[in-house]
Parts: C-alpha cells; sequence; structure tokens
C-alpha cells in the first residue's frame, strides 16, 4: 500500500477508535488506491485522502416520543454528512436497533463514491436512529418520525442534503418526516426528501430501482462472458425493498430465483419462488416467510434461523445477490458457494460480503460487484426524482426505468473500462473504487482546501 494510504488508514483508526465497520469500508478502498496516488502525487500532497477520509459534518441528538400506553422512550439521531463536493448530500436513514455512529459512517463514506458512480450532481451522506419501527403501531411511528425530524429538519434542504429510504424506512416514515419538515418551514421542497409517494411528488420506479438495478447490473458483468441471467439459479438474501425487485428483475431477465431469507429464517423453492404471493405476504400483509412457505405447502421448504447462503448445497446457485445487510456472508458460506456452481455475486446490501468472502470469490476467479456499483440503482432514481421535482414533472414509468437502465449500464462500463486502464481488467472492486474516488478528488482539488 501506498506510503500516503498506510499513513492515513493508522489514522483513521487512531481517530476513530472501536468504529470497526468504518474502518473496514476505509480499508477496502485504500487497497485498491496505490496506483491513483502513484499516477496523481497531486491527491497526496494536497491531503486529498486526508479530507475525504473526514466527514464535513457529524450530526448525534436525542430523540423523545411517547408510545400508545403513554411511556417515553428516548432514541438517538444520526445525520453524518460526509462529502459535498458533487453536490447536496444524498443518502438514506435507517431505522434499525443496531444502528451506531460506526454504522453510518461506514455507510456514509461508501455512499460519496457510490453516488459519484451514477454521474450525476449528488453527494454523500447517510443518517438514521436505533428506533426500531417493527411491532410499532403507525401512531407510535408516526410521532416517532415527527419527533426525529422536529431536530434533522434544520440540517436538511434540497440544495443542502437531500435524505431518502433504508432498512426500516419506507414509504409510510419518509410521509411522516416529510410532513414535519413542511409544518415547521412552511415550505412545500418537495426535493428534500426522495422516496416518497407518486401522489406528492414521488418517482415512479423508486421502489423498484435498487433490486432492479442489481440485476441489471449481474447481467451485464456475465454479458461480458458471453452468457446472461436467462437460465441462471439465483439466490438472494433479505425479503424487503431490494431482495423483492431484485427476485422480480432477475425473474424478468430469464433467471430462476429459488431461495431467499428475512430476519427469522430462509425458505427454498427448488422450482423458483412464487414473486406475487412472496410481494404480498412481505410487502403488503409485512408477514414473516414462514408464513408464505406455509401458503406454498409442499412447494416450498422453511428453514428456521438458517443462514440463506447454508442453502447453497441445495440450492445449486450459479449467481448470489446478497441483498440483506452488511457482513452477512462470509468465507464459509464463499465456499460453500463456489463448491456448488457459484458464477457471479453482485452485492445488493451494502458491504455484505466480508474481505474474507471477497477474497475467496477473488480467487476462484468469480465475477463480483461491490455494492457501490451494483446496487448503486436506488440513490440513482433518488437523483432522478430530484430533477423531476426541480422541474416540476412527473415522468413516465418506462421513461424513468429506461433512464435506470441506462445510468446501471454506465456504471458498469466506468467499472470496465477503469480496471482495465489500471492493468485489472474484469476487477470490478478496483474499477467501481477507482472511477468513484477519481471524480470527487478531482473536484475537490478543483474546489481548493475546503
Amino acid at each position: 500500500m501506498h506510503s500516503n494510504l498506510v499513513a492515513n488508514f493508522d489514522s483513521v483508526v487512531k481517530r476513530n477508535p472501536g468504529e470497526t465497520e468504518f474502518h473496514q469500508a476505509v480499508k477496502e478502498m485504500f487497497d485498491t488506491l496505490s496506483d491513483v496516488l502513484e499516477r496523481h502525487p497531486e491527491f497526496a500532497r494536497l491531503s486529498v485522502v486526508e479530507r475525504i477520509c473526514e466527514p464535513e459534518r457529524q450530526i448525534i441528538f436525542r430523540v423523545p416520543w411517547m408510545d400508545d400506553s403513554g411511556k417515553v422512550h428516548v432514541n438517538r439521531g444520526f445525520r453524518v454528512e460526509f462529502n459535498s463536493v458533487l453536490g447536496p448530500y444524498k443518502g438514506g436513514l435507517r431505522f434499525h436497533p443496531s444502528v451506531t455512529l460506526d454504522t453510518v459512517k461506514f455507510l456514509g463514506f461508501e455512499q460519496i463514491f457510490k453516488n459519484a458512480l451514477t454521474g450525476l450532481p449528488i453527494g454523500g451522506g447517510k443518517g438514521g436512529s436505533d428506533f426500531d419501527p417493527k411491532g410499532r403501531s403507525d401512531a407510535e411511528i408516526m410521532r416517532f418520525c415527527q419527533s426525529f425530524m422536529t431536530e434533522l429538519y434544520r440540517h436538511l434542504g434540497e440544495y443542502t442534503d437531500v435524505p431518502a429510504g433504508d432498512i426500516g424506512v419506507g414509504a409510510r416514515e419518509i410521509g411522516y418526516m416529510f410532513g414535519q419538515y413542511k409544518r415547521i418551514t412552511n415550505r412545500y421542497e418537495a426535493g428534500v426528501f426522495t422516496g416518497k409517494g407518486l401522489e406528492w411528488g414521488g418517482a415512479r420506479v423508486r421502489k423498484e430501482a435498487t433490486g432492479f438495478g442489481v440485476a441489471i447490473f449481474t447481467n451485464e458483468m456475465l454479458k461480458t462472458k458471453g452468457d446472461s441471467l436467462v437460465g441462471k439459479r439465483v439466490i438472494v438474501s433479505g425479503s424487503g425493498n431490494v431482495a423483492l425487485y431484485a427476485i422480480k428483475k432477475v425473474h424478468q431477465l430469464g433467471g430462476v430465483v429459488v431461495a431467499c431469507s428475512d430476519s427469522a429464517g430462509s425458505v427454498f423453492d427448488k422450482d423458483g419462488l412464487d414473486l406475487e404471493l412472496l410481494v404480498q405476504m412481505k410487502e403488503v400483509e409485512r408477514l414473516r416467510l414462514s408464513d408464505y412457505s406455509a401458503k406454498r405447502g409442499g412447494l416450498s421448504e422453511y428453514h428456521e434461523g438458517l443462514n440463506v447462503w447454508e442453502l447453497a448445497g441445495v440450492a445449486s446457485a450459479q449467481v448470489a445477490l446478497p441483498c440483506a445487510t452488511q457482513n452477512e456472508l462470509h468465507e464459509k458460506e464463499a465456499k460453500l458457494l463456489v463448491a456448488n456452481g457459484l458464477i457471479a455475486v453482485a452485492e445488493g446490501a451494502n458491504m455484505p460480503s466480508t474481505p474474507d468472502a471477497i477474497r475467496v470469490f477473488q480467487q476462484a476467479k468469480i465475477l463480483f460487484a461491490p455494492g457501490k456499483a451494483a446496487n448503486a440503482g436506488g440513490v440513482a432514481t433518488s437523483a432522478l426524482e430530484m430533477q423531476q421535482n426541480a422541474s416540476r414533472q412527473s415522468w413516465s414509468y418506462e421513461e424513468t426505468e429506461k433512464r435506470l437502465e441506462e445510468i446501471m449500464r454506465g456504471i458498469h462500463e466506468a467499472c470496465v473500462t477503469t480496471a482495465e486502464e489500471y492493468g485489472a481488467p474484469g476487477d470490478y472492486i478496483l474499477g467501481a473504487n477507482v472511477a468513484g474516488f477519481e471524480r470527487v478528488a478531482r473536484a475537490m482539488l478543483a474546489m481548493g482546501v475546503i
């Protein structure tokens, strides 16, 4: 590793003690940048790497709220505004008990380069809370969202910071937060949030965009080998928004998804999942995969408490799409996947594969797309939503999906050409990291030391 990167990584670890996920994200980026600094010594001379690792602003605040029984709860809210050199901070809000400053910083750091890869004018940020919406009534979620926004609103704006949804935050939560923002500011700034309902400023395809983008990117990777998703057996982790629409697009492109999961267990349908039933059970009725499996009867196997990747031996899948959460796919499962016919992996979640798992894939010459490239479709369509809000327009489903496909193919092309330029053809990790980093770094140099 270049001496500048070694020194800066040591500084990141020292200045951010205990933030292991943030350290992991920085290390994964730094591992691919040595040749960049050799070609561009000005990046080191003007401390671009050091500056890019320090958020422009970190906001932590108290979120008190009252449940339906009258009990007061106190959660913690976060917003890390990491880098705005390419545009207003852009990144989702995550509501989950596991959320810490470490979580938000690693996600925000990844978001900088993911957003840069889209070619759209958006910077990187991330936020959320350790609030758990599961099991809470609509009224409780509304009160929490209103309290959360009563503090966060002062840091937002369509030209400043534009949040979206993430784990635990969908159209319902976005609606409550946008309503409170509008109430406090007395302004209808539709562009201050993305992921809104279609009736009040949302964009078509936004709900589907991340999952669709993952499948499109996977198909583009396979095309480089003269192949496609047609006839491929696929395992998808998760069954939330990203996973559901990745499954849908895989089916549209001719693949067969045979397994997915939720926090309680995994299902395996040897002839392919029933997408219509799955969407009804998970997205409409908000039920568990055990309920889905029960409705499928003998066509589905439900495995309580089982990691979906442990089904690799029976699923015999050629493609894996980890779409659940960070560090979910480990070395042991990676080896099992490879031993059972894996040819491609595309990350639908942020950093879902551990470093050891990634090494297994790379050593086996598996096509591997990191999340910052493969799952950029969601934030890309968020930027398209901002564009529509700014021009007071609403594009058709077909128009928006066409633009999403163009953006994903553009990201794939940028990864491929950059990897080739740096002497590492087929290395999507290096291609994504370097392409995103160079765009941000050049803009930082242009704007001076800020």
